[in-house]
C-alpha cells in the first residue's frame, strides 16, 4: 500500500486514508484514465459502486496502472433494488465480473433499506467468508440505522461511508460509527467544491501555501476520517493527494470544526430511498 498511513479494518486489512472517488466519472476514457493517473500519482484506493455505472471502467484503469492486485484497495458497494440475501450475492458477484477481479477489498450497504438490512448483511457476512471481499461495511448509516444492523449482526461494519465536510460534520454518526470500532469515511469531503470559497479556509491556505482543497482534505485526515475525494482532472487528482507535507494546528482544525452548518449536498438517509 505504499508509505501513506492506513486503517486496520477488522482489525488486521489495512486500508489507505485516502483514496479517489469516482461518483460521476462516466465509464469508458474518462473513469480508466482517472483511475491509472490516481493510482500512477501515489493513490491506493479506489471507490466506485454498482450505481455509478463505472466499475468496467474503474477496473481497465487499475489493469492499465501495471500496479499488482494487492497492492489496489478497492471498494464497490450494492444497490438498493439488489439488496436482500440471495440479490445481494448474486450483485457482488455482477461487481466482480465487471471490475474483472477475483475479490473485493472492501463490500459496502450503499443505503440503508430497513425492511432487507437484516438479510443484506448476512449476505456480506457470507461475502467476507468465502473471500469474495476482504472486508464489509455500510453507506449513510445514521446512529439508529448502525444501532438496528447491531441487533441481528455478527461481525460488526468496519467502515461507514458518509458525506462528510466541514459544514456536514455529522458528529452523532461519527461518534457512533467509531463506536463500534469502525472508521468514519467522508464522501464529498470537500462538498462538491462550495466549501472552498470560506475565507475561513481560504486564510488558512494562504498560511500554509497550499489549496483550499488541500486543507479540507487535510482537516478530514487529522481529525481521524478516511477522504475519497473525487475528481476526473489530472492536476486536481495530484493536488488532492498532495497533502501529506504539511500540518494544521489545533487552532486551524478548531476553526474548521467551527464552520458546521448542516448543509446536506446529497439526501438526508432516512428520506432516501424509502422502504
Amino acid at each position: 500500500m505504499n508509505d501513506q498511513p492506513t486503517f486496520a479494518l477488522h482489525g488486521t486489512i489495512p486500508m489507505p486514508r485516502l483514496g479517489l472517488g469516482t461518483y460521476k466519472s462516466k465509464d469508458g476514457p474518462e473513469v480508466t484514465d482517472a483511475v491509472r493517473v490516481a493510482l500512477q500519482t501515489g493513490y491506493r484506493l479506489v471507490d466506485t459502486a454498482a450505481v455509478y455505472r463505472n466499475e468496467e471502467g474503474v477496473g481497465e484503469g487499475i489493469r492499465q496502472s501495471g500496479l499488482e492486485r494487492h497492492e489496489v484497495f478497492v471498494t464497490t458497494k450494492v444497490w438498493n433494488d439488489q439488496q436482500g440475501y440471495d440479490e445481494t450475492l448474486r450483485a457482488a458477484e455482477d461487481s466482480l465480473r465487471r471490475l474483472g477481479l477475483a475479490h473485493l477489498d472492501l463490500y459496502l450497504i450503499h443505503w440503508p433499506r430497513r425492511s432487507r438490512m437484516a438479510d443484506t448483511w448476512r449476505a456480506l457476512e457470507r461475502l467476507r467468508e468465502e473471500g469474495l471481499t476482504r472486508a464489509i461495511g455500510v453507506s449513510n448509516f445514521l446512529p439508529h440505522h448502525l444501532d438496528e444492523l447491531m441487533q441481528t449482526a455478527e461481525v460488526a461494519p468496519s467502515l461507514n461511508q458518509i458525506e462528510l465536510h466541514p459544514r456536514l460534520q455529522q458528529r452523532d454518526a461519527w461518534t457512533a460509527t467509531e463506536a463500534l470500532g469502525a472508521v468514519v469515511q467522508a464522501w464529498s469531503p470537500i462538498q462538491t467544491g462550495l466549501v472552498l470559497d470560506d475565507p475561513t479556509i481560504a486564510g488558512i491556505a494562504d498560511r500554509h501555501g497550499a489549496g483550499p482543497a488541500q486543507v479540507v482534505l487535510r482537516w478530514g485526515l487529522q481529525s481521524g476520517l478516511s477522504v475519497i475525494p473525487k475528481s476526473v482532472h489530472a492536476d486536481r487528482i495530484q493536488s488532492n493527494f498532495d497533502v501529506f507535507g504539511f500540518d494544521l494546528t489545533e487552532e486551524e482544525i478548531a476553526a474548521i470544526d467551527g464552520l458546521e452548518a448542516g448543509e446536506r449536498t446529497g439526501p438526508h438517509p432516512d428520506q432516501f430511498p424509502g422502504d
